[in-house]
């Protein structure tokens, strides 16, 4: 990444942006964009909450319900881990700022044996939203390598977030235009996932649904994070809960043209106690590793009962700060989560 985007290697994430000038001018610069934000949000946040609790799921396949997200800096560990926890599901991340890696992750990739079913994360930097040719070719490369034993790929991650590049949905939904229009062109068999909104922010996720592009996701994908100070069965606004959060979103979805039906929650933890600086939030926020494992396993219950979810990718495998295990000092020691997660997979 690029100044004024830094990365953050203890969390996995971007710092937020400290340049105030350059925020600003972003955000004038975007101004235009939040009245169809609003306007769509006035129309189709109420007509949500009033299907969203006609809308029938249908029965979620066991094995199938369960992704973990796995990182090439996190070692070669994570391959014996995978079969240990009887996952089949992956979720691997290619940032397009790393291209010149993109031979050492596709080697990452089918170092987990070709029985796994992959999900690559593109995921954008300023560089490759402003410059359009980049952006065809570098995409283009990733499809190239990736595709004789990838087939789904998420576009964008975590798009309502600044520090992660895009300042407006028009500028997320232009670059998903411009993937989708060379996927068509070149590789029509390969899946498309997005819109990769995170947290319960579903007026950016109505703007996604509901809008003018030339696009359509082959699957649609949310990064549902519930209630980071505590069990997923907490409401916000009153009666947002888990379940209520994914039948609003599914309720969204029906009522777009632009998106099938298959639903994908592609990224949710919780923070753990005292492992600062590694936490990617502060200790508020955080919880003890025994409440993360009960958390955990209520979410997917959840989610599982709902019939709308059709896929949950936890992330993520190692992560001192949010994952299964902690690999601090080199040695990896694993959460009580671990357990419990394999325990999930194996019960089906």
């Amino acid at each position: 990444m690029k100044a004024p985007f830094i990365w953050d290697g203890y969390s996995d994430q971007p710092y937020p942006i400290k340049d105030r000038v350059y925020k600003q001018q972003m955000r004038t610069k975007h101004r235009w964009s939040y009245l169809p934000l609003l306007l769509l949000t006035m129309i189709f946040f109420p007509l949500g909450m009033l299907m969203m609790r006609w809308v029938k799921g249908e029965a979620i396949e066991g094995e199938a319900f369960y992704g973990m997200g796995v990182d090439i800096d996190k070692g070669e560990a994570q391959v014996g881990l995978i079969e240990e926890l009887g996952v089949k599901h992956l979720l691997i991340r290619m940032p397009l700022w790393q291209m010149d890696r993109i031979d050492a992750v596709v080697a990452f990739a089918q170092s987990f044996g070709a029985d796994k079913q992959i999900l690559l994360s593109i995921i954008q930097d300023r560089e490759h939203i402003e410059d359009s040719d980049l952006l065809q070719r570098d995409v283009a490369e990733i499809f190239k390598k990736f595709s004789p034993f990838v087939t789904e790929y998420q576009i964008g991650h975590a798009i309502n977030r600044t520090k992660w590049g895009f300042f407006s949905m028009e500028e997320y939904l232009g670059w998903y235009e411009q993937i989708a229009t060379l996927r068509d062109r070149d590789y029509p068999k390969l899946k498309l996932v997005g819109s990769s909104v995170i947290d319960f922010e579903y007026h950016y996720t109505i703007r996604t649904l509901f809008n003018g592009f030339n696009l359509r996701y082959d699957r649609f994908c949310a990064l549902l994070y519930v209630d980071r100070r505590g069990a997923p069965t907490n409401k916000q606004m009153g009666i947002f809960d888990t379940r209520t959060k994914i039948d609003m979103l599914y309720a969204l979805m029906r009522l777009s043209p632009k998106t099938t039906q298959h639903l994908y929650i592609t990224e949710v933890n919780w923070p753990l106690s005292n492992t600062a600086p590694y936490a990617p939030t502060s200790e508020r926020e955080c919880v003890s590793p025994l409440d993360y494992a009960r958390y955990m396993g209520t979410y997917h219950t959840i989610a599982r009962e709902s019939g709308k979810v059709e896929r949950i990718y936890w992330h993520q495998l190692i992560a001192t700060g949010y994952g299964l295990v902690d690999d601090r000092e080199g040695r990896l020691t694993k959460y009580p989560a671990f357990e419990r997660y394999k325990q999930m997979v194996a019960e089906g």
